[in-house]
């Protein structure tokens, strides 16, 4: 039979009992804070800037911190200015918008490229794989992005109507040249192929061959692993063999 005072003393041990079993928690939790109160605040204020980065978590920011402490001054110190030049004299390039450190970039300063035509990409590191494979010879131009209006990304948030006024007037063009081919380098998404029609359409009426790269199996690559997007692609995409 129960009484008020067995179930007083049964809430008061069932109390106990969770008491108990949060107990290591808040030990946890405290010799945690004790261990980031531990830090000088330089260390910590590294730490918190390392965790800010992408894809650098807690711990890892640690070991960076720690890895900066137990370098030599003058590795630390070269990091240091590193970034801090990166900061100041990295920009955009006026004409495509490519990063650079001159404006124009090289790229676009480079008299012997073919200034007539102008590969469009998203982002700086599209230009620059591309331009790693050392098989293109025209211009660039980077639009900073695609346009998506599901993450309200409007054609005018891009570099799109600089592109447009290369296209309408060669003065913004180097060299003067006017622009005969622009080659859609976009990614293969639904924002990608949509960023494409629209500057096709806008591009074609002033007269602009507009073309796109190439799209398939990869070399190397099987037909059984394949999924129906690429093989879509290779089939509408295939050339005459010579």
């Amino acid at each position: 039979m129960w009484t008020d005072d067995t179930a007083t003393m049964q809430t008061m041990s069932q109390g106990g009992s969770k008491s108990a079993s949060d107990a290591p928690r808040r030990s946890q939790a405290g010799s945690t804070s004790l261990r980031r109160q531990a830090y000088p605040a330089a260390v910590e204020r590294l730490i918190a800037e390392f965790a800010r980065l992408p894809g650098i978590g807690r711990r890892s920011a640690e070991r960076l911190a720690f890895h900066i402490l137990k370098s030599e001054s003058g590795s630390a110190l070269a990091l240091a200015q590193a970034v801090r030049d990166v900061k100041e004299t990295v920009r955009h390039c006026s004409v495509c918008y490519n990063l650079t450190d001159l404006d124009p970039c090289p790229i676009c300063a480079d008299a012997s490229r073919d200034r007539g035509c102008v590969l469009v990409v998203e982002q700086p590191k599209d230009l620059i794989a591309l331009e790693q494979t050392g098989m293109y010879r025209g211009l660039y131009h980077v639009l900073m992005g695609r346009i998506s209006p599901l993450e309200g990304v409007r054609p005018d948030d891009l570099t799109i109507p600089d592109l447009l006024g290369r296209a309408e007037n060669p003065s913004r063009n180097p060299g003067g040249v006017p622009i005969r081919e622009v080659v859609l380098g976009l990614n293969p998404t639904v924002e990608g192929d949509g960023t494409a029609l629209f500057l096709a359409e806008h591009l074609r009426p002033r007269g602009i061959k507009v073309s796109r790269l190439a799209r398939g199996l990869p070399t190397g690559g099987s037909l059984e692993y394949a999924n129906k997007a690429v093989l879509a692609d290779a089939i509408q995409g295939r050339q005459a063999v010579d």
